[in-house]
């Protein structure tokens, strides 16, 4: 594994159990589509993501800030050369340098709308492509993309959330104890962070192992007839638009399927997928928030769930 002295290690994260098993999936199947964490400042979201990159050697996070221009993004074609050398110069952006890593947007509520655009197509087809004047380049741009923001600045426009294979929420924890530990453990990588890692050196090998065996059965896993059936009934009943909702729904629950050591997927799978794929896809009341989005979804699924028990 990679030395980072300066990163918290990822087992070592209290509570948040949600947003490290999204952030895990995405490791499990890098094409999965990325994750989108929502909630309050000072929940180790940013933490979450390092330590993310973290486990897995040679993965690196790139930063793009909610500063950042379209030309740094995508990159620069210099026409004039192009014109006057009769060859096309490309400056890469931020994108490229997303290639095979985590791009990791802080924020990303806050970020321009052709910006967004752009890096969700990019993830999504996994390429970028720049055209200037009739001249156009193209890169491979494959990355786990990670967004994060705090709902009280500004929501994403639907088409966009629909774009994010998952969504997460995350709050400050609750539980004193939990509390407790959130500071002690703070304080004592503050005060050490090389004695800390050396403590969860194990906890994060086995973690990393882990993540390379469910590789391994994800590999080995097909969706069954009676699968797909539960999908779509899943996709119907909960009032999905379009299709990617369900394509994603069964992606996440093999990715689970796998991540739990299994290579068959379970009931349960598909019902832990849809409270993380379907909550930002589903069409709101007035006044609902996502809470309540997930509440429904675990009371629409249960007679599906006892369906789909019985015939597993």
């Amino acid at each position: 594994m990679d030395v980072k002295p300066d990163v918290f290690p990822f087992t070592a994260i209290v509570g948040q159990d949600t947003m490290k098993k999204g952030l895990l999936l995405n490791l499990v199947d890098p094409r999965l589509g990325g994750v989108l964490i929502r909630g309050e400042k000072g929940t180790a979201k940013s933490t979450a993501v390092r330590a993310l990159a973290d486990l897995m050697p040679g993965l690196q996070v790139v930063n793009l800030p909610v500063s950042a221009t379209e030309d740094r993004v995508v990159g620069t074609l210099d026409i004039e050369h192009a014109i006057r050398e009769g060859q096309k110069r490309f400056e890469p952006g931020l994108l490229a340098a997303a290639h095979g890593n985590i791009l990791y947007v802080d924020e990303i509520n806050l970020l321009d709308d052709a910006i967004v655009d752009a890096l969700l197509d990019a993830a999504a087809m996994g390429v970028n492509t720049v055209e200037r004047e009739g001249v156009s380049h193209s890169h491979p741009a494959r990355f786990i993309l990670i967004g994060t923001m705090n709902p009280e600045e500004g929501e994403l426009r639907p088409q966009l959330l629909d774009r994010f294979a998952l969504s997460v929420e995350v709050a400050g924890e609750r539980d004193v104890a939990c509390r407790m530990e959130v500071v002690k453990r703070r304080l004592a990588f503050d005060k050490d962070p090389e004695e800390f890692r050396r403590r969860f050196y194990q906890e994060q090998f086995t973690l990393l192992e882990r993540i390379l065996q469910a590789r391994e059965r994800l590999a080995q896993l097909e969706p069954s007839e009676q699968l797909l059936e539960w999908i779509a009934k899943v996709g119907i009943r909960l009032e999905v638009d379009g299709h990617r909702a369900d394509i994603t729904l069964m992606k996440t629950s093999m990715a689970l399927a796998a991540l739990n050591e299994r290579t068959q997927v379970l009931p349960q799978d598909l019902v832990e997928a849809a409270l993380m794929v379907m909550p930002h896809r589903m069409r709101k009341k007035p006044f609902e928030d996502n809470e309540l989005g997930v509440e429904r979804i675990r009371e629409m699924l249960g007679d599906l769930l006892q369906e789909a028990s019985n015939a597993f």
